[in-house]
């Protein structure tokens, strides 16, 4: 009995040890995972926002200047040309209106020709008639320079600006049962020269009266003739 007890004793001192070992192990574990809030970092404060680059002004677009006008074109005046052709054979009378022109070549004997067409800005024009004819021309100045082309024979002519009753005349009627057709040049000095054709026939025409525009016929009959214009 008497060494039963320090046996006891040590076995209650073993006890004892291993008791405070297991508490000392688990205080260690608990105060390895306790976070002193005194230690935490300073809360994090929002990242800055994102420089936005300022906004660049526009750049000044030079104002673009408006187109000049283009300017307008304006026709030949209206107008009367009458003259010769420079071998003097023939007369050439031309009337213009509204860029248009109508045109008497004629020789006074058997050879003549109406002609037409447009005339251009620049004066310039190219006027056509029956079989062919033609006539190229240019207003330069005051007058009329060109050519008269018909049955493949050319003459050149110069026709000065006039006015009335210098011009080109025209009559067509019936009398007497015969159709009759002439037509008239009138100068700026008076002289005249002109066709007139019955049943198609030319002949030398008979003097017109520029201020009336009465033709009396051989046989006594009358016509009236017209200025012509396009």
């Amino acid at each position: 009995m008497k060494r039963s007890g320090p046996l006891f004793t040590l076995l209650a001192g073993l006890v004892l040890a291993l008791f405070m070992l297991s508490v000392n192990a688990t205080s260690g574990t608990g105060s390895s995972s306790y976070t002193d809030s005194s230690s935490d970092p300073a809360e994090p404060t929002a990242p800055p926002a994102a420089s936005t680059p300022a906004e660049r002004p526009s750049p000044t677009r030079a104002a673009t200047p408006s187109p000049s006008p283009t300017p307008t074109k304006k026709a030949p005046a209206d107008a009367r040309y009458a003259g010769r052709t420079d071998d003097d054979s023939a007369s050439v009378a031309i009337t213009l209106r509204d860029g248009e022109a109508v045109a008497y070549f004629c020789d006074g004997r058997a050879t003549e020709s109406w002609l037409k067409g447009d005339v251009e800005d620049d004066g310039s024009m190219r006027l056509t008639g029956k079989n062919g004819a033609k006539l190229d021309g240019r207003i330069v100045g005051d007058k009329v320079r060109g050519t008269v082309e018909i049955r493949k024979r050319t003459w050149a002519f110069t026709a000065p600006r006039t006015s009335k009753p210098s011009g080109v005349y025209r009559a067509t009627s019936e009398v007497r049962g015969q159709q009759l057709d002439g037509g008239w040049i009138v100068q700026p000095d008076g002289s005249q020269v002109g066709i007139l054709k019955r049943d198609g026939k030319p002949a030398k025409a008979p003097r017109l009266d520029p201020d009336t525009g009465a033709v009396v016929l051989a046989d006594g009959g009358r016509l009236t003739a017209r200025p012509v214009v396009p």
